[in-house]
């Protein structure tokens, strides 16, 4: 499996920009287009104009191989209720759909539900879900389940939840193993594959490099490289 072989485009629509600033390295200044341009032409009002709701001049190449990532920006807060208000929930499936040359597409969305989830809900196949090993992630699971399940029968007949991705999980704790057997007893789509907790992943975020790079003999790097396998 080369990961490398396969052409990636990340699309950063949460307003931190963790994504990004991970993949790039840096933070994007004022003259770099962003996924906050493409949003803004759809309002008509982008400085930089011309793009008619398009893509290709947004997307930026990061260090490393065949990745590339589209970037967030904190103006994305701003534009929040004017996108939601226009009903401009739509424009980014339309562009993604006529978006040519990746082999997979990426969305990290906002860790709530709100105009950019849904966008990002509404233009995708598929969606994985992180489960934190504590009973708030089991409630917050479920209204999640809920939510997909409103934009899949309104919006996006197609979409699917490919897994539920159980996170900060040891096996060796009681608590961990008895709220993931209770989601596998309801019948919940769990992945076989689960993510340990390690200092790594805050070490490869500080680093600005992903884990098969950072520490690529680690434990926990052949937890995601498993969990890749497992949903391709």
């Amino acid at each position: 499996m080369l990961l490398k072989e396969k052409k990636t485009l990340v699309v950063d629509l949460d307003v931190q920009g963790n994504s990004t600033q991970y993949l790039l390295g840096h933070k994007i200044s004022e003259s770099e287009k962003t996924i906050a341009n493409f949003f803004k032409d759809s309002l008509g009002i982008s400085l930089f104009g011309g793009d008619k709701g398009g893509l290709e001049s947004t997307i930026h190449e990061t260090p490393f191989p065949n990745l590339f990532v589209l970037p967030s920006h904190p103006d994305l807060e701003a534009l929040h209720s004017r996108l939601e208000s226009r009903y401009k929930i739509f424009k980014l499936k339309e562009a993604l759909d006529k978006l040519d040359g990746f082999d997979a597409i990426y969305i990290d969305t906002p860790p709530m539900l709100n105009f950019y989830s849904q966008s990002a809900l509404i233009a995708a196949d598929k969606c994985l879900i992180p489960f934190d090993c504590d009973s708030f992630a089991r409630d917050a699971l479920y209204t999640l389940m809920n939510s997909v399940a409103e934009v899949k029968a309104d919006h996006n007949h197609n979409l699917e939840v490919e897994g539920i991705v159980v996170n900060q999980y040891q096996k060796q704790a009681n608590l961990p193993r008895e709220l993931v057997d209770g989601l596998i007893a309801e019948q919940l789509p769990v992945l076989e594959s689960k993510i340990s907790p390690s200092v790594k992943v805050r070490e490869s975020h500080s680093a600005s490099q992903p884990l098969v790079h950072y520490a690529p003999n680690h434990k926990l790097t052949d937890e995601y490289r498993a969990l890749y396998a497992e949903i391709h």
